[in-house]
């Protein structure tokens, strides 16, 4: 019954063919829920897409500003996990490159206040009266100035070796004369020093496609290195044997060992740094060069697609032997 100007008139029912009201009521209420449902899954999923990608613009600004120590913490899906990833190695490898940048001016700088306060106090002292102008204060100043020029060389080496700049002149290489030229090289230095210098290449070897030059100067660094550290009456030996490979040849090794003070196993993986030097070769006045041989052996092995690496059992007279090998031709094997 309802009311119709002031009189009760039956209902008339439900239309025939349509739900009950009962039905719609619970219907209308599970639609709103499940609205509501996925409004807010949409919401929980756009930020879980869109929060990641905030982090990640918020430390590529911080990088831009020069902040590089910025990081993204991993999140998300595996697709944006592994994209943080990557965005985090790239950070740490742009803050190691920012370290050493400043850790190699502080070693130029400090390589070059030696010999520099050396050349200007004496030519102060000459312009003075101090000192006369002696063949031997000649003769040290210009030792000096020789150092600035190897320092300046040996940099200017290292940056071309290692942006992949360097030019090399490649050719047919014969091994064993390499060996037996560097041996001739070295051999009045390690006579003077009592050193025996042998030669260890006792197979038939194949030829190297190789710049001459450059891996003659490898194995030069690597022998006054050795000698450097060797003792009176020890050995240093240089060597060479094939790489074998499925029945053929597939590169040379090369080596350089001595019978020296060795290497502590915990800086084996520095040696090849530029300026690392061991303690007992700190001093310049102990003949310890740039500091920059070892790496640019390194690099220069590298630009031939070899690799190199050190080994040591770090006890003294134990010595050191550095090896490297080179591919048979200038592609990386």
């Amino acid at each position: 019954m309802f009311l119709f100007q002031g009189r009760q008139l039956p209902y008339p029912g439900p239309v025939p063919g349509s739900p009950p009201l009962n039905w719609i009521l619970p219907l209308l209420g599970l639609g709103l829920l499940l609205a509501l449902a996925l409004r807010r899954a949409g919401v929980l999923a756009a930020r879980r897409y869109t929060l990641p990608l905030s982090e990640t613009m918020r430390a590529a600004d911080a990088l831009a500003e020069g902040d590089l120590s910025a990081r993204v913490p991993e999140g998300g899906s595996e697709e944006f996990r592994h994209f943080t990833r990557s965005f985090n190695r790239m950070a740490e490898a742009l803050d190691t490159a920012n370290r050493q940048r400043r850790d190699l001016l502080a070693d130029v700088a400090h390589e070059l206040r030696t010999p520099l306060a050396v050349i200007q106090g004496n030519l102060e002292g000459l312009r003075d009266g101090v000192y006369q102008a002696t063949p031997e204060h000649l003769d040290l100043l210009l030792d000096e100035a020789h150092k600035l020029g190897r320092l300046v060389d040996d940099l200017r080496l290292l940056t071309l070796a290692e942006a992949g700049q360097l030019p090399l002149n490649l050719q047919m290489l014969d091994v064993s004369q390499l060996l037996a030229d560097v041996r001739d090289a070295f051999a009045c230095q390690a006579d003077e020093a009592g050193i025996e210098l042998a030669l260890d290449a006792p197979e038939p070897l194949p030829p190297l496609v190789a710049d001459p030059q450059r891996l003659g100067q490898v194995l030069g660094n690597l022998v006054t290195n050795a000698l450097r550290h060797t003792p009176a009456g020890g050995a240093v030996t240089v060597g060479a044997e094939n790489l074998p490979g499925d029945g053929v040849a597939r590169g040379v090794r090369l080596w350089v060992s001595d019978t020296g003070e060795g290497i502590p196993w915990e800086d084996l993986s520095r040696i090849f740094d530029r300026f690392w030097r061991g303690d007992l070769s700190r001093s310049h006045d102990a003949g310890a060069g740039t500091g920059l041989g070892l790496a640019i052996a390194k690099s220069l092995i590298e630009a031939h697609g070899g690799r190199v690496w050190a080994e040591s059992p770090g006890l003294p007279g134990e010595g050191t032997t550095v090896s490297c090998v080179l591919p048979l031709s200038t592609t990386e094997f």
